[in-house]
């Protein structure tokens, strides 16, 4: 029986998935070298609103790995930064403020806007 009731839940989602369309306004484009997605709605077809991207973008922080030679060997620096500063920090690249690599920029989600 519970085999059963599997079976139903994993049909549901399989379906869900299936019924989801394309929109041809969402193709890969490119600008100025670099490739991006436009999205016009959520997942559940709803309009973006600007009041709660910009809640949702206020609440985001980006660790910024950084690689730097430290005494003849790579060390790892991983800065907390708002989202509001992180044009800013990475300014401090481009006008040799602040010198290293950067490895990796991930997102601290607070909650999920897709």
């Amino acid at each position: 029986m519970s085999e059963e009731i599997s079976k139903k839940v994993i049909n549901i989602f399989s379906k869900h998935g299936k019924q989801k369309t394309t929109n041809p306004e969402e193709k890969v484009r490119t600008f100025a070298g670099f490739s991006y997605v436009r999205m016009d709605k959520d997942v559940n077809g709803y309009p973006f609103k600007e009041e709660k991207l910009l809640d949702y973008a206020k609440d985001c922080h980006y660790i910024v790995k950084v690689m730097r030679d430290k005494n003849g060997s790579p060390s790892l620096y991983s800065y907390n930064v708002p989202n509001d500063k992180l044009l800013d920090f990475l300014l401090m690249f481009r006008n040799n403020k602040l010198n290293g690599s950067i490895i990796e920029i991930d997102k601290f989600l607070p909650k999920s806007i897709i």
